[in-house]
């Protein structure tokens, strides 16, 4: 990460609500101005995540997402709008991600992660969000994390339900440690609200901007699960796995 960067006093405006969080304050917003975040799928959940680290002053962001705006995407992608519909979906996350702050350093990249562009995105960022839909192109996200030695926060959902865990090389386990093989059930279509989408988002932002802050207790070792059908949430731990085939090196 570069070093902190100063605050313009148009930034100090804008900011200065969460600037009065006592262990944030305007050393907390340096941080996240000189921070890079990278973004795997910009969709339902890296939508609002993106949108939540835009509002709260992140620098830079590295977006990858691939296709078309489609009217399925409408209930939980809110950087897509109606007027966009068959057009890129890319443009439309850079064009509503400016709107709201145009200080913004964007990155864009019209393809979904995968073995072939996984490093060259990694190695732009400082963190890494992943909301990938898609086991393939989580684990690429994943394996990159733990060989730049770049902290990952890993959130996925499920209908009504939602986890999310933070990933920091050489400290936690890692994606494979919890999933060593992508489980044969998942699909790339899955029932989904975009409240659920949006929910887990926010949390991931947060733990993004903790870990760019270094304020709070993250989910280092810890997998939250959520089942908001009844809204009951609850705290897995897990340790790293001495036989991973990503992280057992570095974490034995």
């Amino acid at each position: 990460m570069k070093e902190p960067q100063g605050l313009t006093e148009q930034e100090r405006q804008t900011y200065q609500w969460q600037m009065w969080v006592d262990d944030f304050g305007e050393a907390g917003q340096q941080r996240l101005k000189s921070a890079s975040v990278m973004i795997s799928r910009v969709g339902g959940v890296g939508s609002v995540v993106a949108y939540e680290l835009a509002a709260a002053g992140v620098g830079k962001m590295v977006l990858a997402h691939a296709g078309n705006v489609k009217p399925s995407d409408l209930n939980r992608q809110l950087l897509m709008t109606h007027d966009w519909i068959g057009k890129p979906r890319i443009e439309s996350i850079r064009r509503r991600l400016l709107d709201l702050n145009p200080r913004l350093e964007l990155v864009t990249v019209g393809e979904n992660v995968s073995e072939v562009n996984a490093a060259g995105l990694a190695s732009q960022a400082d963190l890494i969000v992943d909301c990938a839909p898609l086991f393939p192109e989580r684990f690429a996200m994943n394996r990159q994390a733990v060989e730049q030695g770049i902290p990952l926060v890993e959130c996925a959902m499920y209908e009504l339900e939602a986890q999310i865990t933070t990933i920091v090389p050489g400290q936690t386990g890692c994606l494979a440690c919890l999933y060593p093989e992508a489980p044969p059930s998942w699909t790339r279509q899955f029932p989904v609200f975009g409240a659920v989408s949006g929910t887990v988002a926010c949390m991931a932002a947060m733990e993004a901007i903790k870990v760019i802050a270094g304020i709070g207790e993250t989910l280092q070792n810890r997998l939250l699960k959520m089942d908001l059908r009844d809204m009951r949430f609850h705290s897995l731990k897990f340790s790293p796995r001495a036989d991973c085939g990503v992280c057992g090196s570095i974490n034995s």
